[in-house]
């Protein structure tokens, strides 16, 4: 059934007249009687019935009508929760894999409080790529460690870097320190090393992880320890004491050249202030 003609069939229950339906809907009258006829025809039932002077429903036609209601509004429901989407784009966010647990959740809770209808496609890479896609327009938005000495994005929270270890490890003074650490380019790695040097610690660079989970895996299995901030370390490993000092970072969200609509001025303020609102209760 053609949802038009089950809106003017409506339109005559609610006002009894083909000439009030007519004007309703903005029909002609023979236009109007054409799609109603066309509607018993599909059907194969009479809708409309004479009482005296007057046109009313049909046994057949009182039928029709609860459907018809239904229908439409069944109708009208799809139409706007589909038009919501009109003009959408999804979401292209950077984050480095080390903030998936925390930082990445709030992030992403409050976008979608802001607009639940906008799909969000997170991509995991290490900040220095993560600026060059935002450079060349592949992504939206990165959330990032900041870059030193400068002012670039919008803070989020902020990271202490700490030495990790399985709950089993002991450090052997008669070896060289097992390390699993970050890349090159992340500032734990070049902070442990100039630690361990400065101490006169002798070290053994096991692996070099552009992921957290790759970091924790090795260090979860005891074959060495780690630097990474505190927001990655998860529950099955320690903190180490006594080992030297690891900078602290801020975590910011950078946009891209291309704004998206989803980051104008005012929900970016609000993204800010529920992320620094969940980190501060934490």
């Amino acid at each position: 059934m053609d949802i038009d003609a089950l809106r003017s069939f409506l339109a005559f229950a609610e006002t009894g007249s083909f000439t009030r339906a007519a004007k309703q809907i903005n029909r002609t009258q023979s236009a109007f009687s054409a799609q109603m006829r066309k509607l018993e025809a599909e059907l194969c039932v009479n809708l409309f019935e004479k009482e005296g002077r007057n046109l009313v429903l049909s046994e057949a036609g009182l039928a029709l009508r609860t459907h018809a209601e239904q229908l439409v509004a069944m109708h009208n429901h799809a139409l706007r929760q589909v038009k919501r989407y009109e003009g959408k784009r999804p979401l292209r966010l950077g984050c480095p894999e080390d903030y998936n647990d925390i930082i990445l959740p709030r992030v992403i809770r409050e976008l979608s409080q802001a607009d639940p209808t906008c799909s969000i496609q997170v991509f995991n890479e290490p900040s220095i790529t993560l600026r060059a896609w935002l450079d060349e327009g592949k992504i939206d938005a990165a959330i990032l460690t900041r870059a030193p000495d400068s002012e670039e994005g919008h803070w989020l929270a902020s990271d202490q870097g700490v030495w990790i270890a399985s709950e089993t490890f002991t450090l052997d003074d008669t070896q060289p320190v097992p390390l699993a650490l970050f890349q090159s380019d992340c500032k734990y790695h070049a902070a442990a090393i100039n630690g361990l040097t400065k101490r006169g610690t002798p070290y053994r660079l096991l692996a070099c992880c552009n992921t957290a989970s790759a970091q924790r895996a090795l260090v979860r299995e005891g074959m060495a320890i780690g630097a990474m901030g505190r927001l990655s370390v998860t529950d099955d490993l320690r903190i180490l004491d006594h080992m030297p000092a690891l900078p602290a970072v801020d975590i910011v969200l950078v946009c891209g050249v291309q704004p998206h609509p989803l980051l104008d001025p005012t929900s970016i303020e609000r993204l800010i202030q529920g992320t620094a609102n969940k980190t501060e209760r934490d």
